[in-house]
């Protein structure tokens, strides 16, 4: 994706750390024929995913709205396309890194049958709807289609820990599989086109989850001007260990037995006040934990104070 909001804050000098594939994840040698693909949108993932196929040995023909973005992947052996129809035209598979999916319908748009027998592989972010949405746009012009997610920033594009997810027509994923080994690890999540960026959002769900946690620690203790740094040792090593239950919480949910030895909704529910107190007295705004007051509140009332905190999973659909 073009501008992988979700992910970008880690520096490149950093060296970030995304989960495993799945089991159902490939990673084929990048040893693979090489396969003509067409890149559409230079951002920094963009550029990072057509260099990537350029170093695994595919022909490559680059496009971008700002055309001066193509300078470097030429050096690399890209092949400019002075518009999308020429970069489409190009190649049989063809993957959109763009902004947003609204920029993907537009350039669609332009492209109109130029699309007929290629596969689009859209790496945009965006949603199930608007996935399904496009699938419907290819299938109508006689073109393919493949969403995507990538689990990854640009840094990590080929490296051991990126994957991608995939989802839409599966003939397609099976025979570009090889392709796609360039980028990281394929997991293909299925025929629904909107599965992929609803496993991307998901997980990106728990990203932002326990960023803002962290950042919100970080803030309380910048209110007794306790640094940062002082505070991230200990965070990182608890944050960690809570996430350990993941599993248990899943196959609580999976089952509908959410009992719990370790910490009750009203446990929680009694002590949820004093965060909401803390960050007051503090100066912070304590809007998270108000909210979590409030969907506390409704699942004791709706009488499940003995269960876990998994729970509140059945208590967030609307």
């Amino acid at each position: 994706m073009s501008a992988r909001a979700a992910l970008s804050a880690v520096p490149a000098s950093v060296s970030p750390t995304s989960p495993a594939p799945s089991p159902a994840a490939s990673a084929t040698p990048a040893s693979s024929p090489a396969v003509s693909v067409s890149v559409l949108g230079l951002g920094m993932m963009g550029t990072a995913l057509a260099s990537a196929l350029l170093a695994a040995g595919h022909p490559v023909t680059v496009w971008n709205r700002t055309r001066a973005r193509t300078g470097p992947l030429v050096a690399q052996g890209a092949l400019p396309a002075g518009t999308a129809a020429e970069a489409v035209a190009a190649s049989d598979l063809v993957i959109l890194c763009l902004l947003d999916n609204g920029n993907v319908q537009e350039v669609l748009d332009a492209i109109g049958d130029g699309a007929a027998g290629r596969t689009l592989v859209n790496l945009t972010n965006g949603t199930p709807r608007q996935a399904r949405a496009l699938a419907a746009w290819a299938a109508g012009r006689g073109a393919r289609y493949l969403d995507g997610g990538i689990m990854a920033v640009p840094q990590m594009i080929a490296g051991p820990a990126a994957y991608v997810f995939y989802s839409g027509d599966e003939d397609a994923f099976r025979e570009y599989e090889p392709v796609f080994a360039a980028l990281g690890g394929a997991t293909f999540t299925g025929a629904d086109a909107g599965l992929a960026s609803l496993y991307d959002i998901a997980l990106l769900t728990g990203m932002y989850g326990m960023t803002i946690g962290v950042l919100q620690a970080f803030a309380l203790a910048r209110t007794e001007n306790i640094p940062a740094t002082e505070l991230a040792g200990p965070l990182t090593e608890w944050v960690g260990t809570m996430l350990r239950g993941a599993p248990l919480w899943a196959g609580a949910i999976d089952s509908g037995e959410h009992l719990t030895d370790v910490s009750s909704l009203a446990v929680n529910r009694a002590a949820v006040p004093n965060f909401v107190e803390a960050f007051r007295d503090q100066g912070l705004d304590p809007v998270f934990f108000e909210q979590l007051q409030e969907l506390l509140e409704r699942a004791v009332e709706r009488g499940h104070g003995a269960d876990g905190l998994s729970r509140l999973v059945d208590l967030l659909r609307k």
